[in-house]
């Protein structure tokens, strides 16, 4: 069983199953697909677009205008789909859809005809339809020229024959002194074939590639703004979710323990000042349980405290939180941390407390014999994996507190990641990254 908790909206949608890549020759027929069609559909698109467009901007004054200039945008979104999907397949190059504006269920028909000319997104599909005619012409001609001169050059010396030989005429080799006949004309012709056929590959790779990046510039850079929106809404939200659920579960604890313990303490205390006028020796039992209540009350409320922000932590820092805390776990564990003296704040909380839900959880559900933790700063965040040899068959909706650790990683705006088949191991990887690290540019 694989899960992968992730923890913003921006990088679910960017998952997506990795496509094999195709081979020189299909590349090279990929590329040449691209490049040809893209003429034919940038001409449909620079018609359509700049015929409604100039003639909605004419008689904007009145409301068939408006409609033509709604008509042309949506005429633009159409193209500009087909275009996205046809970097996706033709060209394996990420090319994501923006969220559109729709109008509501409720809205009339005049504000349902005005909200796509509210979408910024919808004028760059306009303005994609009117440039990528330039694109799509260059690349088409650099595909066409490439592509002829290939085929025409290296079979020159077949349909030669078929060209009627008059003794008049010059040939192209005779014209650069290279000889006068058939055999010299059909060796030029040859050589050029074969330099343009050498060289097609790459011709053909550079005019899918402008014509595409113009593409994904204009249809596909708001996409990204968005999931970035998408993604910081998202972090929040989970930050909130994980203080509002630690604030509740320390609530219950402290409720169910040392205020338990308190309101005991406060009764005993008072049964032993009752008794101290008459049996002093039953007084001094009390007192001493109440003592000994005391203590356990000390022991647990340090023991919460380290579930808000432990004090070694913020004392000595990460690697000494970590040493002590695995120290104490039930299960052996063996450690592998290498991180720096200058993580952040949010950081080092959210790694520590990874860490030791992965440790608690196979303490209390994996029945492993033996674990493995290796924390690293790898420049621009921290890598956590956690490995134990238990059952295995861990699930974020079985309660065993992956959810919550899935909302703390969320927040910090890291990645999550539970491999436990049935059967073990259970393996929890996690990445939080660092704000302004070394290596982020």
């Amino acid at each position: 069983m694989t899960e992968t908790l992730h923890m913003s909206p921006t990088r679910q949608a960017a998952t997506r199953s990795e496509q094999v890549a195709p081979n020189a020759l299909m590349r090279v027929l990929l590329d040449s697909g691209y490049a040809l069609s893209a003429f034919p559909i940038s001409l449909s698109a620079f018609v359509l677009a700049v015929v409604l467009f100039s003639t909605g901007v004419g008689l904007s004054i009145l409301v068939g205008g408006v409609l033509l200039l709604t008509l042309c945008v949506m005429v633009a979104r159409g193209f500009a789909r087909l275009e996205r999907h046809r970097v996706r397949t033709m060209l394996g190059r990420e090319a994501a859809t923006p969220r559109y504006q729709c109008a509501r269920s409720d809205d009339g028909f005049v504000r349902r005809m005005l909200t796509p000319l509210r979408d910024p997104q919808s004028w760059l599909d306009v303005v994609w339809s009117i440039a990528g005619f330039a694109t799509g012409l260059v690349a088409f001609v650099l595909a066409v020229v490439w592509w002829a001169g290939a085929l025409g050059g290296t079979t020159y010396w077949f349909w030669q024959t078929f060209i009627p030989d008059n003794p008049d005429d010059t040939g192209l080799a005779e014209l650069i002194g290279l000889g006068d006949g058939r055999v010299a004309e059909s060796l030029l012709n040859l050589t050029v074939g074969l330099a343009l056929a050498v060289t097609l590959p790459w011709v053909v790779r550079f005019a899918a590639v402008l014509h595409s990046s113009l593409a994904v510039a204009l249809l596909s850079s708001r996409a990204e703004l968005q999931e970035e929106v998408s993604r910081a809404e998202g972090g929040r939200e989970a930050a909130r979710r994980a203080e509002a659920s630690s604030m509740r579960r320390l609530e219950r604890d402290i409720h169910d323990g040392p205020q338990q313990r308190l309101v005991r303490l406060t009764m005993d205390l008072g049964r032993a000042q009752k008794q101290l006028a008459v049996d002093p020796q039953r007084a001094s039992e009390t007192i001493d349980g109440a003592l000994a209540q005391a203590r356990e009350t000390v022991a647990e409320l340090r023991a919460l405290s380290r579930g808000i922000a432990p004090p070694l932590l913020v004392d000595r820092g990460l690697s000494a939180a970590l040493a002590e805390m695995l120290n104490h776990s039930v299960v052996p564990v063996t450690a592998h941390v290498e991180v720096g003296e200058a993580l952040p704040p949010h950081v080092e909380t959210a790694v520590y407390f990874v860490v030791a839900e992965a440790v608690t959880n196979i303490a209390k559900h994996s029945g492993a014999r033996s674990a493995h933790v290796s924390v690293v700063d790898t420049g621009d965040g921290v890598s956590i994996r956690v490995e134990d040899d238990g059952l295995g068959g861990a699930h974020p909706a079985k309660g065993s507190g992956l959810a919550g650790l899935q909302q703390r990683v969320t927040a910090v705006d890291g990645l999550l990641e539970v491999v436990s088949p049935v059967g073990g191991p259970t393996v929890v990887s996690a990445f939080v990254p660092v704000p302004g690290a070394r290596g982020h540019g």
